[in-house]
Protein backbone atom coordinates (compact mmCIF):
# COMPACT_ATOMS: atom_id res chain seq x y z
CA UNK A 1 0.00 0.00 0.00
CA UNK A 2 1.26 3.39 -0.93
CA UNK A 3 0.26 7.08 0.81
CA UNK A 4 -0.56 9.47 -1.71
CA UNK A 5 1.56 12.83 -1.80
CA UNK A 6 4.90 11.13 0.19
CA UNK A 7 8.15 11.88 -1.59
CA UNK A 8 11.38 10.20 -0.51
CA UNK A 9 14.25 12.84 -1.08
CA UNK A 10 17.65 12.69 -0.53
CA UNK A 11 18.48 15.10 2.96
CA UNK A 12 20.48 17.33 0.34
CA UNK A 13 17.72 18.00 -1.82
CA UNK A 14 15.62 18.93 1.47
CA UNK A 15 18.36 19.53 4.24
CA UNK A 16 15.58 21.66 6.69
CA UNK A 17 15.01 17.55 7.55
CA UNK A 18 18.25 16.94 9.46
CA UNK A 19 17.31 18.12 12.42
CA UNK A 20 13.79 16.10 12.32
CA UNK A 21 16.14 12.65 11.12
CA UNK A 22 18.90 14.09 14.15
CA UNK A 23 16.16 14.26 16.74
CA UNK A 24 14.19 10.74 15.67
CA UNK A 25 17.11 8.56 15.50
CA UNK A 26 18.74 10.41 18.69
CA UNK A 27 15.66 9.75 20.74
CA UNK A 28 15.11 5.80 19.20
CA UNK A 29 18.51 4.78 19.67
CA UNK A 30 21.08 6.89 21.01
CA UNK A 31 19.60 9.08 23.97
CA UNK A 32 18.81 6.20 25.70
CA UNK A 33 22.69 5.05 25.88
CA UNK A 34 23.67 8.87 26.62
CA UNK A 35 24.87 9.76 23.67
CA UNK A 36 25.01 13.55 23.07
CA UNK A 37 22.04 15.03 20.80
CA UNK A 38 25.03 17.16 18.93
CA UNK A 39 27.01 13.84 17.79
CA UNK A 40 24.17 12.56 16.43
CA UNK A 41 22.88 16.11 14.71
CA UNK A 42 27.02 16.11 13.38
CA UNK A 43 27.01 12.31 11.20
CA UNK A 44 23.24 13.25 10.00
CA UNK A 45 25.00 16.67 8.88
CA UNK A 46 27.74 14.14 7.00
CA UNK A 47 24.70 13.22 5.05
CA UNK A 48 24.68 16.67 3.45
CA UNK A 49 27.86 16.52 1.38
CA UNK A 50 29.17 15.52 -1.96
CA UNK A 51 29.65 11.83 -1.56
CA UNK A 52 27.54 8.99 -2.26
CA UNK A 53 27.97 7.48 1.42
CA UNK A 54 26.69 8.69 3.98
CA UNK A 55 23.42 9.14 2.23
CA UNK A 56 20.57 10.22 4.17
CA UNK A 57 16.82 10.03 2.94
CA UNK A 58 13.37 11.56 3.76
CA UNK A 59 9.87 10.64 3.32
CA UNK A 60 7.74 13.62 3.79
CA UNK A 61 4.63 15.08 2.56
CA UNK A 62 5.57 18.91 1.46
CA UNK A 63 7.21 20.18 4.53
CA UNK A 64 5.91 17.72 6.60
CA UNK A 65 8.22 14.93 8.08
CA UNK A 66 7.11 10.86 7.84
CA UNK A 67 10.50 8.58 7.95
CA UNK A 68 13.99 8.26 7.27
CA UNK A 69 16.59 5.66 6.08
CA UNK A 70 20.59 6.19 5.83
CA UNK A 71 22.98 4.67 4.28
CA UNK A 72 26.53 4.48 6.06
CA UNK A 73 29.73 2.62 5.63
CA UNK A 74 29.26 0.29 8.86
CA UNK A 75 26.23 0.40 11.44
CA UNK A 76 28.03 -2.80 13.58
CA UNK A 77 31.18 -3.00 15.62
CA UNK A 78 30.37 -6.70 15.66
CA UNK A 79 31.03 -7.25 11.23
CA UNK A 80 33.54 -3.95 10.36
CA UNK A 81 34.12 -5.36 6.84
CA UNK A 82 30.67 -5.48 6.13
CA UNK A 83 30.20 -2.49 3.85
CA UNK A 84 27.78 -0.49 3.61
CA UNK A 85 25.11 -0.34 5.50
CA UNK A 86 20.86 0.63 5.63
CA UNK A 87 20.59 2.18 9.16
CA UNK A 88 18.71 4.00 11.08
CA UNK A 89 15.34 3.39 9.71
CA UNK A 90 12.26 5.63 11.72
CA UNK A 91 8.92 6.08 10.70
CA UNK A 92 6.40 8.43 12.28
CA UNK A 93 3.96 6.23 14.29
CA UNK A 94 1.37 7.78 12.94
CA UNK A 95 2.35 6.68 9.33
CA UNK A 96 3.61 3.30 10.29
CA UNK A 97 1.96 0.04 8.65
CA UNK A 98 1.20 2.02 5.28
CA UNK A 99 4.22 0.78 3.71
CA UNK A 100 6.31 3.67 3.91
CA UNK A 101 9.32 2.05 5.78
CA UNK A 102 9.45 -0.68 2.92
CA UNK A 103 9.52 1.85 0.57
CA UNK A 104 12.10 4.25 2.18
CA UNK A 105 14.19 1.09 3.23
CA UNK A 106 14.18 0.15 -0.53
CA UNK A 107 15.30 3.36 -1.57
CA UNK A 108 18.13 3.07 0.57
CA UNK A 109 18.93 -0.10 -0.17
CA UNK A 110 18.99 0.74 -3.99
CA UNK A 111 21.30 4.03 -3.95
CA UNK A 112 24.04 1.97 -1.96
CA UNK A 113 23.91 -0.90 -4.59
CA UNK A 114 24.34 1.87 -7.43
CA UNK A 115 27.68 2.34 -5.67
CA UNK A 116 28.42 -0.37 -7.12
CA UNK A 117 28.79 -2.67 -4.56
CA UNK A 118 27.86 -6.10 -4.57
CA UNK A 119 25.91 -6.44 -1.30
CA UNK A 120 24.30 -3.79 1.08
CA UNK A 121 23.79 -4.86 5.03
CA UNK A 122 21.17 -3.92 7.84
CA UNK A 123 20.55 -5.53 11.36
CA UNK A 124 17.58 -5.71 13.22
CA UNK A 125 15.94 -6.82 16.40
CA UNK A 126 14.16 -9.90 15.73
CA UNK A 127 10.68 -8.69 16.21
CA UNK A 128 11.62 -6.86 12.61
CA UNK A 129 13.13 -10.18 11.07
CA UNK A 130 9.56 -10.74 9.07
CA UNK A 131 9.61 -7.21 7.88
CA UNK A 132 13.21 -7.15 6.36
CA UNK A 133 12.75 -10.83 5.17
CA UNK A 134 9.23 -9.75 3.26
CA UNK A 135 11.11 -6.36 1.61
CA UNK A 136 13.82 -9.02 -0.05
CA UNK A 137 16.46 -9.04 3.01
CA UNK A 138 18.49 -12.11 3.11
CA UNK A 139 18.53 -13.22 6.83
CA UNK A 140 22.51 -13.60 7.04
CA UNK A 141 23.40 -14.23 11.05
CA UNK A 142 21.15 -14.08 14.40
CA UNK A 143 22.24 -13.24 17.79
CA UNK A 144 24.57 -10.74 16.82
CA UNK A 145 26.17 -8.67 19.52
CA UNK A 146 25.11 -7.78 22.80
CA UNK A 147 21.50 -6.32 21.38
CA UNK A 148 21.95 -9.94 19.63
CA UNK A 149 20.51 -7.97 16.31
CA UNK A 150 19.80 -10.24 13.13
CA UNK A 151 22.14 -9.38 10.51
CA UNK A 152 20.52 -9.05 6.88
CA UNK A 153 22.15 -8.46 3.33
CA UNK A 154 20.76 -7.63 -0.48
CA UNK A 155 22.34 -8.01 -3.33
CA UNK A 156 22.45 -6.05 -6.66
CA UNK A 157 20.70 -7.69 -9.27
Amino acid sequence: MTVPDVAISNLRDVPYFADDIADRVWRAWWEPRGFPFGHIAELVAGSLGDHHIPLALVAHRGATFIGTASVIECDLEERPALRPWVAAVWVEPTFRGLGIGASIVRHAAEAALSTGVERVFLCALPQKRAFYERGGWHLDEKDVGESRLDVFSMRRS
